[in-house]
């Protein structure tokens, strides 16, 4: 591709100049440094983005698990530009405030899974699942109990890149290098039945999650553990879905320890999974609730800390023997993030984009397994409401991973881009992830998963030519 574009009457070279300048995240800096990007994007509209040679893929991953009302959004532009002609910021500290943000708090707060009380903004979902421990820490020492500050987390659990949430996302590639997880980070089995739970029924493999965890907490003792944090449906480590009673089962294990739970929502919460929230779908009773991504569909940088009653009335007491409550960013309750915040959630309700996600996510999986189930490589197809994954083993029966360092799945990412397709091959596992704009069509969704067979063939062709799978 040539990724030029003429600016200001100079043909500037925008891959070149990305290679140059650009520290890319979750990136092979070497390759990077050498190779530059596959693709420079330019627009976008709906489900599908354009790069500047104007080749069009299908955003089979609504960019991040976030572009949930899909590209070109005239009506989540406008929210942006008149709310800064109108008041572009205001802080939060101190008790001031503006409009926008005390409307989205309403709204947030009467929306909610479960009752709640309070929401505290931020920008990322990795600086609000950072104030989710702080929270809890602040919680107990109120309580008079210093030493219950660890985090319990589970293995493929994603819950951001600082150093706490870095810490608590349970996938390797995110601690190599960095020193983490910190110490009182804990991690607890993943309820992955592929890897974890092969042969077990549903209610086996709930006993054996849930002994892991007593386990856990035994080991370390509960006076010790402050919080779990959990996604409904984990998302990046690999897009699986917990068993039937899974949830139902640890939440009385938590709260007979007296041991916080948090709900990232971030990935699921506004209507990924075919309800609202995640917490209505898995049937999660949370103290706190982590949101960021579908809030704005990434359409301006939002997150937020949704606070049970239970835990702001402890927050409260902590200002006669702390002062005041000494934490915040200065882009906390911005009013340009809470106005498309808000205009987002309008398209959400009005154009019945929750209904929708369960009814084009009975179709993907529908259309997933019909293509996929017969492929010699396939080991599970999993999912649920608009989100899905593929994974490819080496071997069925039993289940055999690829050596990692033949990078199957991001051979197969690669291929699906070849193809005017964006995928992504998930860490820790070669697994592709489907979770598009929930706009997404019934024809899209044929054209996805068609490029996704494809692109499944090709791989398995170049490994039976390397004489790596000749099964």
């Amino acid at each position: 591709m040539s990724s030029k574009k003429s600016l200001a009457g100079e043909n500037v070279d925008l891959a070149e100049l990305d290679r140059r300048y650009h520290f890319h995240p979750f990136t092979a800096l070497g390759d990077h440094e050498k190779k530059g990007p596959p693709v420079v994007m330019a627009k976008g509209d709906g489900v599908w983005i354009e790069d500047v040679d104007g080749h069009r893929y299908i955003d089979g991953l609504a960019g991040l698990w976030c572009v949930n009302v899909g590209y070109g959004r005239t009506e989540l532009a406008d929210a942006m530009k008149n709310q800064a002609e109108t008041l572009a910021y205001c802080h939060a500290f101190s008790s001031m405030s503006s409009d926008m943000p005390a409307l989205l708090s309403e709204r947030l707060i009467k929306s909610a899974p479960v009752p709640m009380s309070k929401v505290f903004f931020g920008l990322s979902g990795s600086d609000a699942n950072d104030t989710q421990v702080k929270i809890s820490w602040y919680y107990n020492n109120v309580l008079g109990r210093p030493e219950k500050k660890k985090i319990i987390s589970r293995k493929r659990g994603y819950h951001g890149v600082t150093i706490m949430s870095g810490g608590m996302t349970g996938l390797p590639g995110v601690h190599a290098g960095f020193d983490l997880p910190l110490p009182f980070v804990k991690h607890t089995t993943a309820p992955h039945r592929l890897w974890e739970g092969q042969g077990l029924s549903d209610a086996e493999f709930v006993e054996k999650l849930v002994a892991d965890l007593e386990r856990l907490i035994d080991e370390e003792g509960a006076d010790t553990i402050a919080a779990m944090i959990v996604e409904p449906v984990m998302g990046a480590g690999g897009v699986i879905v917990p068993p039937k009673g899974y949830f139902e089962a640890i939440q009385p294990v938590l709260a007979r320890h007296d041991i916080l739970l948090i709900a990232d929502e971030v990935i699921c919460g506004f209507g990924r999974l075919g309800d609202m929230w995640g917490c209505q779908a898995m049937n999660i009773e949370p103290d706190l609730i982590t949101i960021a991504k579908g809030v704005t569909s990434a359409y301006f940088p939002l997150s937020g800390c949704i606070v049970s009653d239970k835990v702001w009335q402890v927050l409260i007491a902590g200002g006669e023997k702390f002062g005041v409550f000494g934490h915040g960013y200065t882009y906390t309750a911005h009013p340009i993030g809470a106005a498309v915040a808000m205009a987002n959630l309008d398209i959400v309700d009005n154009e019945g984009l929750v209904a929708n996600a369960a009814r084009r996510g009975a179709y993907l999986h529908d259309r997933l397994r019909a293509a996929f189930s017969d492929h010699p490589l396939v080991g599970e197809i999993r999912g649920l409401g608009l989100i899905g994954a593929v994974e490819f083993v080496a071997r069925k029966e039993p289940a055999q991973a690829f050596d990692p360092k033949l990078t199957v799945g991001i051979r197969i990412a690669r291929e699906a881009l070849s193809r005017g397709l964006i995928t992504r091959a998930l860490p820790a596992a070669d697994s592709i992830a489907f979770s598009p704009p929930l706009t997404i069509t019934e024809a899209e969704i044929d054209l996805t998963v068609e490029r996704a067979r494809e692109a499944a063939d090709a791989v398995l062709h170049e490994l039976r030519k390397e004489g790596v799978w000749k099964h």
